[in-house]
């Protein structure tokens, strides 16, 4: 790969010198994933730093009596850099949603890549501080209806993963469950209110390509703030 197409692919390399990027290029280690693949489990946390270069993960929280989608992460994005910062126990694994191709980094070399480039440093908190907000967003979300509650996390993973086609903003079709999860609601309301959006042409779902494509974002967002 190279290093315009990494920056490209990473805006939080955005800043780094070309002598960093080059550098990074020649030590990290590229990896295909199938779908359904558990990519990290709970013990494997802190070792590296992963970058999703295409596809779709989902970070579950596991439990004997239950298994929960804390987040749903897609191209650009990266995951594993806060249990490398925090050494603190993690009680999460990574799914993979789709085929996806990730690069990592150890964390050694990770850790000497921000005392190396202080932007770096800069915007990885920023980066945390995203995280924050995000969950702090979920935290609020059972004020709201459910249907407000689902969109607002289709928009959210519009705004960050989108694909922009001619009929709008694609994203992969998600499992029910795994938006429902998010949402904070029943897969049986969620598939309902898939299908309500669907009728209306705000978005279009392709079960056999597996995306769901925001046909109406305006629509949506004011959906969004009426409710």
């Amino acid at each position: 790969m190279e290093t315009n197409a990494f920056s490209e692919i990473f805006p939080l390399f955005d800043f780094a010198s070309p002598e960093t990027l080059e550098w990074l290029l020649t030590v990290v280690e590229e990896q295909d994933y199938p779908k359904d693949t558990v990519i990290i489990t709970e013990d494997n946390w802190g070792k590296a730093v992963f970058f999703l270069v295409s596809g779709w993960i989902k970070l579950r929280y596991s439990s004997k009596e239950n298994q929960v989608t804390l987040d749903i992460l897609g191209r650009g994005d990266c995951f594993g850099e806060m249990a490398v910062l925090d050494e603190a126990p993690r009680l999460t694994e990574v799914i993979a949603l789709s085929d996806v191709e990730i690069i990592s980094i150890s964390a050694q070399r990770f850790i000497q890549m921000l005392y190396k480039e202080p932007q770096l440093h800069h915007r990885m908190l920023q980066l945390t501080v995203k995280r924050v907000r995000q969950f702090y967003r979920r935290f609020l979300l059972p004020q709201y209806t459910a249907k407000v509650r689902v969109v607002k996390m289709l928009i959210a993973l519009a705004e960050n993963y989108g694909q922009s086609t001619e009929r709008g903003t694609e994203i992969l079709y998600l499992p029910q469950r795994d938006l429902a999860d998010l949402a904070g609601i029943k897969p049986e309301e969620t598939v309902k209110i898939l299908e309500s959006l669907n009728h209306k042409g705000w978005i279009e779902i392709d079960k056999s390509h597996r995306t769901l494509t925001l046909t109406n974002l305006k629509q949506l967002n004011h959906l969004v703030k009426q409710l």
